[in-house]
């Protein structure tokens, strides 16, 4: 990768224990890789202060905080005011994540539409994007979306995007966001693919998800920022684009979206 060629890992969970070792060196890692900047993303608003200081402490790193749907009926409620005073702080560049995993925690369906809709009206005020989580719930996740948009604009980007064709379209029409991860370049993924293949690519954003979903070479191994590299030159290959151009694409969209995010 040329030292003039840069990508930011907009989704990244660097205060996850698997990190806890060596955070500063897979910070570096990731910057020497050209990686030059990073979202980590607060899934709990009690650990916030925790993910805070890992962006304070490291001038390429940002961060977002929400309530994770996984863990939303097991938390308190978030409310708006709660997210517009984390939204204030100055490397805090987006709202989430928040959104419907039917997959896992389907039981608390309920529970996880509340707190997206209380998310979406803190993006909504604090214009900050909204940063979603969607796993087997693309029919619910499509109209609430949708039904939000009508009450009143806001940003959003559908992150480590592995839904259906319905889905994208839904997000797409709203004038979100899709972010691609290491699922995009699993050799299994080819329908995901022909999903993104259809997308504008200025609507495409890149993320590691790490730790979790390492890209190939490194299937099967802790992920980390770093690797967005891998997963952004085979996200250009499905756009058939330049590895250069399409870095600059993706940074010229991650901009216009996380506007606070600025190097």
């Amino acid at each position: 990768m040329g030292s003039d060629i840069h990508i930011t890992d907009s989704h990244c969970h660097l205060d996850f224990p698997d990190f806890d070792a060596e955070r500063d060196e897979v910070i570096a890692r990731a910057v020497a890789a050209g990686v030059h900047r990073m979202v980590t993303i607060c899934t709990k608003l009690p650990q916030e202060p925790r993910v805070r200081a890992i962006a304070e402490a490291h001038a390429p790193v940002f961060y977002a905080a929400g309530t994770h749907p996984m863990s939303a009926a097991e938390e308190p409620m978030v409310t708006v005011e709660d997210l517009l005073r984390l939204a204030a702080h100055p490397k805090c560049v987006g709202i989430g994540e928040t959104g419907l995993d039917y997959h896992y925690t389907a039981e608390s369906a309920e529970v996880q539409q509340v707190s997206l809709r209380i998310h979406i009206e803190a993006a909504r005020q604090s214009g900050l994007p909204l940063i979603i989580h969607a796993r087997a719930a693309d029919a619910d996740m499509a109209r609430i979306l949708t039904e939000e948009f009508r009450n009143g604009a806001y940003s959003c980007v559908m992150h480590c995007f592995s839904s259906g064709a319905d889905l994208a379209r839904a997000a797409l029409d709203l004038g979100f966001y899709l972010s691609v991860s290491g699922i995009a370049a699993f050799p299994k993924s080819q329908d995901l693919r022909d999903i993104f293949a259809a997308v504008p690519v200025d609507r495409i954003l890149i993320e590691t998800d790490s730790p979790y979903l390492a890209p190939p070479p490194h299937r099967g191994r802790r992920n980390e920022p770093a690797f967005a590299v891998h997963t952004a030159q085979r996200a250009a290959e499905i756009f058939g684009m330049d590895w250069a151009e399409f870095a600059a694409q993706t940074e010229a969209n991650f901009e216009r979206l996380f506007t606070k995010a600025v190097l």
